[in-house]
């Protein structure tokens, strides 16, 4: 049977000793700690941030104004605290610095005294986004206890069957002797013949034997529906070679009659057998005894439950398992299975320095195996090779046993990502699971939480309930709140899982009985406000759109929720118990869905409210995967020294069809910003650099947004490629006004693509547009930046690349999980397709960058945006109004001041960002002295007409230059006509009626903007983009990035980027060219593709030569051109270089910038 369908049932269930037992064994000496969020560190140096300074800002209730101190990413939060101590006590003299800690402005969460500053991840956080840091001093004495366990609860008798009966599942099994058909069955059975039950013994997910099958047997009545088979199943596998962890199943097949009336061939496609029902035990108990002779009654699963779904119910919504009976035979004595010793002679071998590409594969022929096997000494040295070994042994019968606990005993330690893998359904045997286990007991409290996910799936494949992984997150969840909190809801969604939820309801008890009073009453508030928001959610989205709008069904819903907070006062979020809220204000969304849009009151007066969308009929376990991938690409790529700037927010999934996500301030859809230039604007490049500059106008703010998006964008484009992700429009991507990009929604991945007929609707690898090329260019032209974000995308793919095994094992565990997307193996070899761990750095440097080149050039996105943007344009509100997409804010007669005149003065020439004329308006107020001057383009003011178009008859209207003229659209005269024309529509529409003289549109498009600062004054062009590089014209020039190695007699040239080719005035088609010099028949000529239009090529692209000795390549000269591709003409030579091979350390890499030079001759 396959993995998602090992379905292990409780052998022995904990008892109230065996809880009480967990919970004494990790008692404290200071409870009150246990009642602290701390904030969660990370020790590498890459996090630490040394020679690194910090300005805090401390608050203290002994002083009126806020304490600002400058410290060092690596000085101790304690130095910090003495630091203020100094500024409020006039004497510390008895003053314990472990007295105080530091508290998080808005959060309840707390700095740990003894980790340097830079450690913790809300420094890290507030760094990268350029927050300010705001701690607050407290003594500890002072911290809310209300969560922290106590003497009583470690004391009190443990009361597990309490919190086992308090639990709710879906699923209520009874043990009744004989097979019941439950009532919603009898009146189906008609519909059913030949019923039989079909045996088999597996041991992690194989089949140990061939199935058995009983014979087939019809329904008798008799009190009840009965089905008699009487029959003794026997296997043929002797006892002794079964392993420990063989599970028995009996699955429930019948044959359907075919409706009366229905043709020949109808009729044999219906005599196909159905499985309805099944059921799986351990073959051998807790005690490693197969179970002695008594009957085994068992409620047999559903045949929704076999497919991976839900337990069907009947009219009366009561589940019904059917119930079986199975007896085992008698036996003259017990029998046990006895673990065997390790093997003495386990040797260990040098040699087997790197196994094959392909060992990363999710799938492994019986060859791979066999010979993987065959070397086991050989791959000490690879300490992550052991799950792929242990797959490979011919049997896990008793026998092989020896060898195979023998090497895992001489094993070297392996690291937790790689120990993951040893928690699949793939190995059950105990001790694998065992040292596993001993070997992640060490993962620090951070990383546990980034695994917790797919441990507590793990958990589905222990055999017995009793395990060192159950008793390892138990003792994890008792020592950490933020573990507990997030353990607890993990295994709430758990109890919604119709094959495991009497498993996660015995270790949710166990839970509730360790934590403390305090904390199950949390959880009980949290609970109830879950449920209350869920009802709210639910009214709201089946409301007509009229009652909606008219706010009748929120007021009432809000009427619960509100009471809610009365009665309890205060409730931690399940996104975070770090988030403690006293209070909400609710609407909702005009999508689809209808999500809630939440602002709840922060019970800290020190922070701001803490706005969350709530959604009700989506299931956000899949974007809670995807978020924790995405997360953890993260951390891999900052521990590597690369911060790709990500935006990574909280999603939680409360229950099935229901959570909560995070929302982001500050941020916009790119939907909202394309169409503020017309529903059109995602076919426009400038949309998104106007939106950034609008909200960052100095051209320093303007420069960090650009370079916060060209590093964000990057990490979305690997991380949506690498996941699959699919389903992207422009209202699931958004850009925060510090420039960082990132993607929202993501109810398609692995490659599950959304179609339209048989065409997929995502049609390029990943997002990746001209508009976002022109900000990363400054322009509509490739620029030497563009060669960074190019770079940027290929090394961080390169470096998740390295991690290929932690992404195949930490989704292989969420296989039984019930994400339709991810369900088989099939889904993990698209994560496997998509980073060819195969292919050297080289090739997937090349791969990603044509990858790079498509998305760039396809239109379906665009058009995929278009069609989004009038698939919304009925969710817009009529009372919208619009709004300037150059103006961050909108502004008023009021506001800004009565206008008497205006007058355009002149036109100056600009070249950022691209080349054109703007004009100068003088704007004088009723204020005597108050004369401002604004510079506006000709496009700007188009779009002030168009959208006062929008508001106002034309009629009202003064009518509007042409856009189209005779002649060069840019040229002088072309300016100084527009001047007039212009000049008379401003006066014209000052002095029109009053509605649109005075309306917001016009006050704010003549108020000054942070770029008009200058446009009193002279203007000077600003150098482009590439003015470092840029050349006089006419003459050849350039530099070429290059990576030059030597491996195996092979000569590796990897051109990478050229920058700042001059061309005749108009951009050049270049490419490249090279020879291996002396080359009298010129047999060494390679080169490159051509790139159209730019003087700034990408091209990644590898050029070998092979068959070189090492000897010879000191006589060798490389000689490279860079041509320009000329359609009736020679092509035109833009520059060379001669690189003398002899001058080059070959024995590594030589990657760097080579200048290009001239010949006598400019063609070739």
């Amino acid at each position: 049977m396959g993995q998602g369908s090992l379905t292990p049932l409780l052998s022995l269930p904990p008892s109230p000793t065996s809880a009480g037992s967990l919970r004494s064994g990790y008692s404290t000496k200071d409870y009150s700690l246990t009642g602290f969020v701390w904030s969660m560190v990370n020790l590498s140096p890459e996090h630490l941030g040394h020679g690194i300074s910090l300005k805090v800002t401390v608050v203290c209730d002994s002083v009126q104004e806020p304490l600002t101190f400058t410290c060092d990413c690596s000085s101790t939060v304690d130095l910090l605290i003495y630091q203020t101590l100094c500024y409020t006590y006039d004497e510390l003299l008895g003053i314990d610095v472990d007295d105080f800690v530091l508290k998080l402005c808005g959060l309840e969460e707390f700095l740990q005294n003894k980790h340097a500053l830079g450690s913790h991840e809300y420094i890290q956080h507030c760094r990268k986004f350029d927050i300010d840091i705001r701690l607050q001093l407290m003594k500890r004495k002072a911290v809310r206890s209300d969560l922290a366990r106590t003497v009583n609860d470690d004391q009190s008798p443990s009361t597990l069957n309490h919190y086992i009966h308090l639990q709710e599942r879906p699923i209520k099994q009874t043990i009744i002797a004989g097979m019941s058909l439950p009532l919603r069955f009898i009146f189906s059975s008609c519909s059913y013949e030949d019923f039989y039950l079909s045996c088999s013994l597996t041991h992690g997910g194989k089949e140990l034997c061939s199935p058995l099958q009983t014979r087939k047997a019809h329904v008798y009545k008799y009190l009840f529906h009965l089905i008699i088979w009487d029959q003794q199943i026997c296997f043929p596998i002797q006892v002794n070679r079964l392993p420990r962890e063989t599970l028995l199943s009996a699955t429930l097949y019948a044959v359907p009659i075919p409706p009366p009336g229905s043709s020949s061939e109808t009729n044999k496609q219906r005599r196909v057998p159905e499985a309805l029902g099944w059921v799986t035990t351990p073959l051998f108990n807790f005690r490693q005894y197969v179970h002695r002779p008594r009957p085994l009654g068992k409620g047999l699963g559903t045949k929704d439950m076999l497919e991976g779904g839900y337990q069907c119910t009947d009219s009366t919504g009561i589940p019904n398992p059917w119930d079986h009976r199975i007896d085992f035979p008698a036996s003259a004595f017990d029998v046990t299975f006895t673990s065997p010793p390790a093997a003495e002679f386990s040797p260990k071998y040098e040699g087997l320095r790197s196994l094959s590409c392909d060992l990363c594969c999710p799938r492994l022929t019986d060859a791979d195996r066999k010979k993987l096997w065959e070397k086991r000494y050989y791959c000490h040295e690879q300490p992550g090779s052991l799950p792929l070994l242990l797959t490979s042994p011919p049997s896990w019968e008793w026998a092989c046993l020896p060898d195979i606990y023998a090497l895992l005993k001489q094993w070297t330690y392996m690291n937790h990502q790689d120990a993951l893998g040893l928690l699949h359904a793939t190995f059950p045997d105990q001790e694998v699971r065992r040292t596993a286990v001993h070997w992640i007991d060490s993962m620090s409290d951070a990383e546990l939480l980034d695994y917790l996910p797919q441990l507590v799936q793990a958990l589905k494949y222990e055999c017995y309930l009793d395990s060192p992984l159950v008793r390892f997150l138990m003792k994890r969840a008792i020592c950490d709140l933020r573990i507990t909190h997030y353990f607890f809801w993990l295994l709430k969604d758990g109890l919604k899982d119709s094959q495991f939820s009497i498993r996660y309801q015995y270790l949710l008890a166990a839970l509730l009985c360790c934590c403390g009073k305090g904390l199950r009453e949390e959880f009980d508030r949290q609970c109830c406000l879950v449920n209350t928001l869920a009802k709210l959610a639910q009214q709201v989205r089946e409301a007509a759109p009229s009652s909606r709008q008219v706010g009748a069904i929120l007021r009432d819903g809000l009427v619960d929720v509100k009471q809610f907070f009365s009665t309890n006062g205060s409730c931690r979020l399940p996104l975070s118990p770090s988030l403690l809220v006293k209070g909400i204000d609710c609407s909702y969304f005009n999508s689809n869905a209808v999500p809630l849009k939440l602002s709840f009151q922060n019970v800290d007066a020190l922070g701001e409210n803490i706005r969350v969308i709530f959604k009700c009929g989506d299931d956000l376990r899949q974007d809670m995967l995807t978020l924790q991938m995405i997360r953890i690409m993260n951390k891999i790529w900052v521990q590597e020294g690369l911060d790709m700037r990500m935006v990574i927010f909280r999603c939680f999934s409360t229950g099935r069809g229901r959570g909560m996500v995070e929302m982001i301030p500050n941020a916009e859809t790119l939907r909202k910003i394309q169409v503020e230039h017309g529903v059109t604007g995602s076919f426009k490049d400038r949309p998104l650099a106007d939106w950034l500059q609008k909200h960052n106008p100095t051209e320093d703010e303007y420069e960090k947004a650009v370079e916060n998006f060209i590093y964000s964008c990057a990490g979305c484009c690997v991380a949506t490629y690498v996941l699959g992700i699919c389903d992207r429009h422009n209202d699931n991507i958004m850009l925060k006004t510090t420039g960082h990009m990132f993607h929202i929604d993501f109810g398609r991945f692995l490659g599950h693509a959304q179609m339209f007929g048989n065409i997929k609707r995502d049609r390029a690898p990943f997002v990746f547009t001209s508009d976002m090329a022109y900000v990363i260019n400054g322009g509509d032209k490739p620029s030497s930046r563009f060669h960074d974000f190019v770079d940027l995308c290929c090394q961080a793919y390169n470096l998740i690349r390295k991690h290929t095994h932690l992404f195949l094992n930490l989704l292989g565990l969420m296989l039984s999980c019930g994400i339709p997307e991810l369900s088989d193996l099939e889904d993990l070899k698209y994560v496997y397709d998509a980073l060819r761990p195969q292919d050297s750095e080289a090739d997937a440097t090349t791969y990603f960058t044509r990858l790079i080149e498509s998305s760039l050039g396809s239109v379906a996105t665009k058009l995929n945006f278009f069609i989004h943007n009038l698939a919304q344009m009925k969710f817009t509100g009529s009372d919208t109004r619009p709004v300037l997409s150059f103006a961050p804010r909108v502004h008023t007669l009021k506001t800004a001041g009565r206008i008497r005149d205006v007058f355009l003065c002149r036109h100056e020439r600009v070249f950022n960002p691209s080349k054109g004329y703007t004009y100068i308006v003088k704007v004088q107020r009723e204020s005597p002295s108050e004369v401002t001057y604004v510079q506006r383009t000709f496009e700007e003011f188009q779009e002030l007409h168009n959208k006062l178009r929008l508001i106002f008859p034309s009629s009202h209207l003064p009518s509007f230059p042409s856009r189209f003229m005779i002649g060069r659209s840019r040229g002088e005269a072309m300016a100084d006509r527009r001047k007039e024309e212009l000049n008379g529509y401003i006066w014209h529409l000052i002095h029109s009626a009053p509605e649109v003289a005075e309306c917001d549109l016009v006050y704010t498009f003549f108020h000054p903007l942070q770029r008009d600062e200058k446009a009193a004054g002279t203007n000077p062009a600003p150098k482009p983009a590439d003015a470092t590089w840029s050349r006089p014209i006419g003459k050849v020039g350039g530099e070429v990035k290059l990576s030059i190695s030597y491996k195996n007699n092979k000569l590796f040239i990897m051109v990478m980027h050229i920058r700042g080719l001059v061309g005749d005035g108009n951009d050049p088609d270049p490419y490249v060219k090279i020879y291996l010099l002396p080359d009298p028949q010129k047999t060494t000529k390679r080169k490159t593709k051509v790139a159209r239009k730019t003087c700034n090529p990408t091209y990644n692209e590898m050029l070998v030569y092979d068959g070189i000795p090492k000897g010879d390549l000191q006589q060798r000269e490389l000689r490279l051109s860079v041509l320009s591709e000329e359609s009736f003409w020679e092509n035109i030579l833009l520059g060379e270089v001669c690189i003398k091979l002899r001058d080059l350390d070959l024995t590594q890499e030589k990657m760097g910038w080579f200048e290009l030079g001239s010949r006598s001759q400019g063609t070739m």
